[in-house]
C-alpha cells in the first residue's frame, strides 16, 4: 500500500478546497493515519447502527459517526475495532467517546475520538446512516473522502491525487 500523503502536505497543495475539522480528537488506533471515502452515522449513545456497519465489507472506507458530542459512554470499543479491521475499513471517526483505548491502540485500524468512557451505550438500533453531519466545525457528506494523521483530520468532495 501506497504510503498516505501528510494532511499538511493536503492542505498546502489544496487549501481551501479542504474541509479541516476541529482539532478536538485523539488517536486511538494503531494506524495513526488513514484515508477512504466517507460512510456517515448519525447516533446518541447507541452503538447498534456502528456495529451493523461495520460488519459489512469495509473496502478501504471510513466510518464517520456524530454521537452528539456525548461524554456519557462509548460508541466503540475494541471488539467494535477488531471487526472494523477485520472487515477492511480504513478508520473511524467518532464525535463522542471509545472505550478499550489500551487494546485498539494494536489494532490496525485508524481510530479517532474525543474521549474515552468505559461505559457501554444501549443498544435500540437507534440512528441515521448516510446523512449529512455537522460537527468539529465541518460539515461532513456521505462520499466524502477524509484523511487523517497525527496533524489532524481534513474532507475532500473526492480522493486527492
Amino acid at each position: 500500500m501506497s504510503t498516505l500523503p501528510a494532511t499538511a502536505d493536503l492542505y498546502d497543495a489544496h487549501g481551501e478546497a479542504l474541509r479541516v475539522m476541529s482539532p478536538i480528537f485523539r488517536d486511538f488506533g494503531g494506524n495513526k493515519s488513514f484515508a477512504g471515502e466517507v460512510v456517515t452515522l448519525k447516533v446518541f449513545e447507541d452503538n447498534s447502527l456502528v456495529r451493523a456497519a461495520l460488519e459489512e465489507p469495509g473496502q478501504g472506507r471510513v466510518l464517520v459517526v456524530d454521537g452528539g458530542g456525548s461524554l456519557r459512554c462509548a460508541l466503540v470499543g475494541d471488539n467494535l475495532a477488531e471487526l472494523g479491521a477485520k472487515n477492511g475499513w480504513a478508520g473511524i471517526v467518532v464525535y463522542g467517546c471509545i472505550r478499550d483505548s489500551a487494546p485498539i491502540a494494536s489494532i490496525a485500524i485508524g481510530v479517532k475520538a474525543v474521549a474515552t468512557n468505559p461505559r457501554k451505550s444501549v443498544k435500540k438500533g437507534e440512528g441515521e446512516r448516510g446523512v449529512t453531519l455537522r460537527f468539529a466545525e465541518v460539515t461532513i457528506e456521505p462520499g466524502d473522502y477524509l484523511y487523517a494523521d497525527v496533524d489532524g483530520v481534513v474532507l475532500a468532495k473526492g480522493k486527492l491525487h
